[in-house]
């Protein structure tokens, strides 16, 4: 029941926002929107409200926003063709872009409840590599073998890193006294310590910047992952249909609610970034035609553009159809 109901939540809400992102710049330029409708399949309700109608289906895995003249001819001035190129684009990119929003909020929140961790020592473990060489809390990580550290990303990563055996040289700042400490790690649990936990802090302008940190860090691994595609060190195990994505929903809400908002993040980032590569049938690939069309000064061809669309969502809906049916012989439903 937790899954479903996590599921159900973190689909709902990144579709929600993005398809928010369309409407609302649609109707800020005036552009005429029919349907507003979350879900997809039969509609469970429906309610018109002025010129749209605002609808919900049975099926939480997509949504759209239906405009006037977008996918047919319309004499209607206020018809989506008959807009201005760059408030169409304005209109198509606002989708990704509340995706990202959405992302930068649900981190900063969870920036907010795990705090910011420092390099301050918070505690030192008995017995420990680091209670031996004398470390106490309080002090002031500010440098490992000669490199400045920043934050304690980097501590873990010197440390981790380490090779076995290696002595490492930090160096703390006490009572602004810079001390050094020879220190050799210990493996414990397949990773490598010296014995202390760290000191976090809490407070709104940390937690919008884990926010922003950590929606920028996420986009960096959209950029690889596509860079690893082109050089073929991703094939399709790589990939994740509404199946897989469930599972996953389903192990993060059983870790605790911040563990849920952080993939939650991750899965707004990954919408709003797909959705912008020029791949038929996303919003990239009208964008991309929209650029062409002010390049050239005129449109491609509505019957030229709608046939590479068509299949592109050909190509789009064998591709989650195969993925979803491999994640659930993945998934071992039928055993």
């Amino acid at each position: 029941m937790l899954t479903a109901v996590s599921a159900i939540f973190v689909f709902l809400l990144v579709i929600l926002v993005h398809e928010f992102g369309h409407f609302a710049v649609a109707k800020i330029v005036g552009i005429e929107v029919n349907e507003f409708s979350i879900g997809m399949g039969p509609k469970i309700l429906q309610r018109k409200k002025g010129e749209t109608e605002y609808t919900l289906r049975i099926l939480p895995i997509g949504g759209y926003v239906r405009m006037e003249g977008e996918d047919e001819d319309s004499d209607n001035p206020r018809s989506f063709n008959s807009a201005s190129v760059f408030s169409r684009i304005a209109v198509l990119l606002a989708g990704a872009i509340m995706n990202f929003v959405l992302a930068i909020v649900v981190l900063s929140i969870v920036s907010f409840g795990i705090g910011e961790l420092t390099t301050t020592v918070d505690r030192v473990t008995a017995d420990s590599p680091a209670e031996a060489s004398g470390i106490v809390e309080g002090d002031i990580i500010v440098g490992i073998d000669g490199e400045k550290i920043e934050n304690w990303d980097q501590v873990l990563e010197k440390i981790g890193s380490s090779p076995e055996g290696k002595e490492l040289e930090i160096e703390i700042d006490r009572d602004d006294e810079t001390i050094k400490k020879n220190i050799t790690p210990i493996e414990e649990d397949g990773r490598r310590i010296i014995g202390i936990y760290t000191r976090s802090i809490k407070s709104p302008g940390s937690a919008i910047r884990g926010g922003f940190e950590k929606t920028g860090m996420f986009l960096m691994l959209m950029f690889d992952f596509i860079s690893m595609v082109f050089r073929g060190e991703v094939g399709m195990e790589g990939l994740s249909g509404p199946v897989g994505i469930i599972r996953e929903v389903g192990v993060a809400a059983n870790m605790g609610i911040y563990n849920l908002l952080y993939l939650l993040g991750f899965i707004s980032v990954n919408l709003g970034f797909f959705n912008l590569l020029p791949l038929p049938a996303l919003d990239g690939s009208r964008i991309t035609f929209l650029l062409v069309e002010l390049v050239r000064g005129k449109p491609i061809s509505p019957e030229k553009e709608g046939f590479v669309h068509f299949i592109g969502f050909i190509l789009l809906i064998s591709l989650m159809l195969f993925v979803t049916y491999r994640d659930i012989l993945n998934t071992n439903l039928f055993k």
